[in-house]
């Protein structure tokens, strides 16, 4: 192995806090616990090392700084360490990993930027514990909705906010983790790609162009609980057999909508809750969580009205009552396209096949551009397993995204070797 390589081996252990990966069990650090705390003091004390300056802001966000002069721009790039339940060890840890590598090698090769450059390290971007996500990279855009999200509780019943102050951190001064928007000039995030068109397009890594940020519905439905065995079945209200014609109506229509749209649509009826879910009692209410997502926002509008609309006719037929709520309704976010270019550019002059591709999963960088120019890189993952301990990125697609974003760093700090 060269240097950079055993570097990247060695330095991905110690962000996950461990001698060996484990591709069994996986790895917890949910958001703004201890085991978050201990992976972002390991980031500390090995960007020190590198000679950074680093700081914690007042939303848990650690900025590591090659420090030119602070009266110069500032290029930034950065991931995220938490996880979730039974993580991988590669889902925002690489992204971290490869911006500390590239600074190693710009180091290593003795460069001298002109602008200064920050490698940030995001508190909080999985919703694993609290459903809510990307804290951290909210409120540094000023997208944090604070009061909003304050009372929000994890399943042992802490709040977001007894978490945050937990934390070391003063809930009342979030909001001045925001910062404005002369501080950076742009932001690059690297990211596994949970997915598998890296490598069936032969390609290496992966330009992203938008992130298909989600509507998310919640339908209830209202029938009449009663006794299993002595309610025959012409006089039910049966909540249960009434709405689960929806779970495959979702699938069936996005598969439609996919046959004739020129962006892929996908949807997934992914949590169910039935009341009073005991054995002998017709369910009374059920309800399901609906997640819809597209870069093509119009597409994932269509989805839900259809929802809406099949929602009703059931309503009509089982005669009982079914509401629709709008959890989010987050339009889709696209990426800077001289960053893109840039990126494109940077892989083939590094003999590297690139993929121009979208994200069908949120992440930091889709906050972050709503303030600054801001890219987002993949790099594959083995058969697109990811949130599980089998989640694995080689060494080498972690050597290739380390040096895209170095000479990406190199180009866009202006310095000399």
């Amino acid at each position: 192995m060269n240097s950079l390589t055993e570097w990247l081996e060695e330095t991905l252990l110690k962000l996950n806090l461990t001698d060996e990966m484990d591709y069994t069990h996986g790895f917890t650090r949910l958001s703004y616990t201890k085991e978050e705390k201990q992976a972002h003091h390991v980031f500390q004390a090995i960007a020190e090392t590198l000679g950074l300056d680093v700081h914690t802001d007042q939303a848990g966000n650690l900025w590591a700084t090659w420090l030119v002069n602070e009266n110069t721009p500032t290029i930034a790039v950065g991931s995220h360490l938490d996880t979730v339940s039974s993580g991988g060890g590669y889902d925002g840890v690489a992204g971290v990993l490869t911006g500390l590598a590239a600074i190693k090698r710009l180091k290593d090769q003795h460069y001298e930027p002109q602008k200064n450059i920050t490698i940030l390290c995001f508190a909080s971007e999985e919703s694993a514990r609290f459903g809510v996500s990307t804290i951290g990279s909210k409120a540094i855009s000023g997208l944090l909705a604070k009061d909003e999200v304050a009372s929000v509780k994890d399943a042992e019943g802490i709040s977001i906010q007894e978490a945050v102050e937990s934390f070391g951190l003063s809930w009342d001064k979030m909001d001045q983790a925001e910062v404005n928007t002369n501080r950076l000039e742009s932001f690059l995030e690297l990211h596994i790609e949970q997915g598998t068109q890296i490598e069936e397009h032969g390609a290496q890594i992966g330009i992203v162009r938008g992130v298909a940020c989600p509507i998310r519905l919640k339908v209830t439905a209202f029938g009449m609980a009663n006794h299993t065995g002595t309610t025959p079945m012409d006089k039910r209200k049966d909540a249960f057999a009434s709405i689960a014609p929806l779970i495959t109506f979702v699938e069936e229509q996005a598969h439609q909508l996919n046959e004739a749209a020129s962006l892929p649509l996908v949807a997934t009826v992914s949590t169910g809750h039935i009341v009073p879910n005991v054995m002998n009692v017709i369910p009374g209410e059920v309800e399901l969580g609906i997640d819809i997502r597209s870069v093509d926002d119009q597409l994932k509008k269509e989805l839900a009205q259809r929802i809406q609309q099949y929602c009703k006719e059931i309503e009509s037929k089982r005669n009982i009552r079914v509401t629709v709520q709008t959890l989010v309704d987050n339009d889709s976010v696209f990426l800077d396209n001289s960053i893109r270019n840039k990126l494109s550019e940077i892989a083939a002059n590094l003999n590297m096949k690139s993929l121009n591709m979208d994200s069908g999963a949120g992440h930091d960088v889709m906050n972050m551009a709503h303030k600054w120019p801001s890219g987002l890189l993949f790099i594959p993952c083995q058969d697109g397993i990811s949130h599980h301990p089998r989640e694995y990125a080689s060494l080498e697609d972690l050597v290739t995204g380390t040096k895209v974003i170095a000479e990406y760093l190199r180009q866009e700090s202006g310095g000399k070797l």
